[in-house]
């Protein structure tokens, strides 16, 4: 079996590669990258804002990182800044001075999120051509910015909401029936606040970096349709499931009787610059990064993986096996970094995340392991409905808790991961990072490098 010593070296360098994705997604620094201001002038990117024409400079906003990023932009803006209104999630406020911060629920909005997202409304409704609105994204924006289309409310957002993410549909397929059952979502944000215009910054949480995904795009052209939104409830069986009113609001769209988010010939949008700040690859190239100047030999497999978390857990494992064996794709020791988000099915009644039942499933698959470990954290410091970012094990886990009498294999089938790794100590706990890029996924492997 592995020397306890490698093993703990090891654990240890595992934390400190996973922290440096953290950093290197900071959403402070992220604004301060993309703007600058040079007298009056607000540099966006390759866009550059005449302050001196605005009547006022406005903030809006949701998301988990949105506070921090809140935060950067007054400081780089100081009294041109005229005031704002931001959803956070509860935990993931920052200190500001002319911004009004809302703590809101998340995956399942809550009250406070419809208030806050209500005075948001009115906001941008008393804007003119003369203003200049900066809204700021982050990942979380879709359940922290909740106003429900006419005829539906909250409660059966909240419905809906949770069987999608119960019966593991994507990000995308979620995101697609939240923007058509939404005031706000799908680009209608960027109809809300036209003719004034528009500098989004975006903090991505979804594969691809999809404009029209991220916090459900409020301020991007909609692609998808009613009748794209119809097709998921019937693929996951739930269209008898959601609540009448969503239901019969997707037929009539789907029949032309409630009318589709804006698209992209949307004059709204001429006025609106959209520009993505931070992603998941930033995170998982510092990873790397940090995982060769610590003597490994890293590896990058992707930042889009997604799918089911335990089947994707068993090909992360394949190749941890592979390069004990063989060396393939890449020598020992070994550090392979991925990104993306997971779904999880859920079947049993346990508690747990996609990050902490991804460690579970491959720590079945590499038992008795000599020096491998894997971590998997989500980078905004919260996996599902815990207080842990994640878990890490190593090749002795399973044997472990065996001897605590604790089953893997019963854990995993009643998706109870958190109770699994918490009575091994293993759980991944940060408290709230205040960025949000999705997932960041370690396994070293081999013989720990020699100073």
């Amino acid at each position: 079996m592995a020397h306890e010593k490698d093993l703990t070296r090891l654990r240890k360098d595992a934390f400190s590669i996973f922290q440096v994705g953290l950093n290197a997604v900071d959403p402070k620094a992220a604004v301060r990258r993309t703007l600058r201001l040079e007298g009056d002038d607000l540099k966006v990117v390759n866009q550059s804002y005449d302050l001196s024409a605005f009547e006022n400079v406005y903030v809006v906003g949701a998301g988990k990182a949105s506070a921090m990023m809140a935060q950067a932009l007054e400081e780089i803006l100081g009294e041109r800044l005229s005031s704002g209104i931001i959803n956070v999630k509860v935990g993931h406020g920052a200190s500001v001075k002319k911004v009004r911060i809302i703590e809101a629920a998340h995956p399942v909005p809550d009250e406070a999120g419809l208030q806050g997202t209500r005075e948001i409304i009115q906001l941008l409704q008393k804007t003119s051509e003369k203003d200049l609105v900066v809204c700021l994204l982050s990942g979380g924006g879709s359940a922290l910015l909740p106003c429900p289309a006419a005829g539906i409310t909250l409660k059966n957002k909240q419905t809906v909401t949770q069987l999608l993410l119960d019966c593991g549909a994507d990000i995308h397929e979620i995101n697609a029936i939240r923007k058509h059952i939404s005031a706000v979502k799908g680009g209608r944000l960027a109809q809300l606040t036209y003719p004034s215009r528009l500098v989004s910054l975006i903090l991505s949480d979804v594969i691809g970096d999809n404009l029209d995904s991220i916090a459900s795009g409020p301020t991007v052209p909609d692609r998808t349709t009613f009748s794209d939104c119809l097709s998921i409830l019937r693929k996951y069986r739930l269209l008898e499931e959601v609540p009448d009113p969503v239901r019969r609001t997707l037929e009539m769209g789907a029949e032309g009787q409630v009318a589709e988010t804006p698209k992209a010939e949307d004059p709204a949008f001429e006025r609106t610059q959209n520009e993505i700040i931070g992603s998941n690859l930033l995170a998982v190239q510092a990873a790397a990064r940090k995982a060769r100047e610590l003597g490994y030999n890293p590896l990058i497999l992707s930042t889009m993986i997604n799918g089911e978390t335990k089947e994707v857990a068993k090909v992360h494992a394949a190749i941890a096996k592979e390069v004990v064996k063989t060396g393939n794709p890449v020598a020992q020791p070994a550090c392979i970094v991925s990104g993306g988000e997971t779904t999880v099915t859920i079947r049993g009644k346990g508690l747990g995340g996609r990050n902490q039942e991804f460690v579970l499933a491959a720590a079945l698959e590499i038992a008795s392991l000599e020096n491998a470990i894997i971590l998997s954290g989500g980078t905004d410091g919260t996996d599902g409905p815990t207080d842990a970012a994640g878990a890490i094990a190593d090749g002795e886990t399973i044997s472990r808790a065996t001897q605590l009498g604790i089953s893997a294999e019963e854990s995993l089938e009643n998706n109870d991961s958190y109770h699994f790794f918490e009575k091994l100590g293993d759980l991944v706990i940060t408290g709230p990072t205040l960025t949000n890029v999705m997932d960041l996924r370690l396994i070293l492997v081999g013989r720990y490098p020699q100073p």
